[in-house]
């Protein structure tokens, strides 16, 4: 892998696609602008990052990195969505979720072949985080403007497309935070970026408490305190992390606080009785289809056919891993956990080293308070955790080839003397 101004050189284009998608991904321009919803700009800017990576291989017969085995299982796990179309209950469904997952694959390798240096990182993940100032105010405007027709469930905000769900808003905004905290503790970040930063993650944090989503919630907790606890400079995490804490305490409705007391009240809470329903369906899902599952998407599909009678309405599994099982079986869950543990730990190791590891760290904190929130939701088809995924993956990579350069230059630098007064050369 290459470093420095000869990787800045390469696949400039591509890189500048890319990070127009990463922006686009949180603007959603077409929202505010309905005529440019035919262009669909998301999709255009990934799949011209992804064609003109592709190209350049291609023209110059350089090889397509596939990520090792992190890579190799992301490709199993798509081969198996797309496989699934033979034995799935609703093949029609499961072949729409594998070209689906196919263009989330995609958009990872994509990641990990033209994010190859520490600015390149940075630059996608400020895409980013400026971009999530405008999904921020969307979600408080609803807040603001909505009714209890156009709220969910009459109170929770939440905005367009992706984000209409309360609780991917607050997931998809939650993981926006530690990065933006990793921007703003940083003083080479600049004023400019700084402040941005600030704004980005007060906007953020205001709009998880009006989603009401407890996943949310917890994930950000959890992704603040792993920075915190990761974050080198400990007093200065431990005081950004107290003051976070102490806005959310003061300025959180009451309503928010009296959401989240539910969570002990199951019986009484039809969210939570339907998240215990899922996962009753998920287990006699395993229990019939162990190996392969009822097929990829196909999780509502199959319901009733595994659903206790008082369950009337079909859900989602409101668990990632536990959507796998029902639908990918155990085979499928170890290819997601070797891809999913993989990129992780990729993340946590890059966080030691010294050029990139504040975004590093960042980034851990963010995959691990997304996968928290990923225990209550579960959405196989989300760009964001593929996008996440892809830029620790980046990290790791990076870390790698810096830490292969610093090996190589020890070793040549390394002298063995000869013998004094002999005539032995060493």
């Amino acid at each position: 892998m290459e470093l420095g101004d000869k990787a800045e050189r390469r696949d400039v284009v591509a890189f500048y696609a890319l990070t127009t998608f990463a922006a686009l991904m949180y603007m959603l321009p077409q929202v505010w602008f309905p005529a440019l919803a035919p262009l669909r700009l998301a999709l255009l800017a990934s799949g011209l990052a992804a064609g003109l990576m592709a190209l350049r291989r291609l023209g110059r017969a350089e090889p397509l990195y596939f990520d090792g085995i992190r890579g190799g299982a992301l490709l199993a796990f798509s081969a198996l969505a797309l496989a699934s179309m033979t034995w799935s209950v609703n093949p029609e469904v499961s072949r729409t979720t594998a070209l689906e997952l196919l263009k989330l694959t995609a958009i990872y390798l994509t990641l990990v072949n033209v994010i190859t240096t520490p600015r390149r990182l940075a630059a996608v993940c400020g895409a980013m985080v400026l971009g999530s100032i405008v999904t921020s105010y969307g979600v408080i405007d609803s807040h603001f403007t909505g009714t209890p027709e156009t709220l969910v469930e009459g109170y929770r905000a939440h905005w367009a497309e992706v984000y209409a769900d309360p609780n991917r808003s607050a997931m998809n905004i939650g993981i926006i935070v530690p990065l933006a905290v990793a921007f703003l503790a940083r003083k080479e970040s600049g004023w400019v970026m700084r402040s941005l930063s600030l704004l980005a993650i007060i906007l953020a944090a205001v709009a998880i408490v009006f989603t009401y989503s407890r996943g949310g919630f917890i994930g950000l907790t959890v992704a603040m305190v792993v920075w915190a606890l990761r974050e080198k400079k400990k007093m200065r995490s431990v005081m950004l992390g107290i003051a976070l804490a102490i806005g959310l305490a003061v300025f959180a409705p009451k309503s928010f606080w009296e959401r989240n007391e539910t969570v002990a009240e199951l019986h009484q809470d039809a969210s939570a009785m339907g998240r215990v329903y899922a996962w009753q369906v998920t287990s006699r899902m395993s229990l019939d289809k162990p190996l392969l599952g009822v097929g990829a998407g196909a999780f509502r599909h199959a319901w009733f056919d595994y659903a206790p009678p008082q369950a009337t309405r079909a859900y989602v599994a409101h668990n990632i891993f536990l959507d796998v099982i029902g639908e990918m079986g155990w085979v499928g869950l170890l290819f997601f956990l070797v891809f999913a543990g993989s990129a992780t730990g990729g993340a946590f190791e890059a966080s030691r080293d010294p050029r990139m590891g504040w975004m590093a760290r960042g980034l851990a904190a963010a995959m691990t308070g997304y996968l928290i929130c990923d225990m209550f939701s579960g959405y196989i088809l989300s760009a964001h955790l593929y996008v996440l995924f892809g830029l620790a993956a980046s990290a790791h990579r990076i870390a790698q080839a810096y830490a292969v350069k610093e090996t190589a230059r020890d070793v040549k630098q390394t002298v063995v003397p000869g013998w004094e007064g002999s005539n032995h050369a060493a």
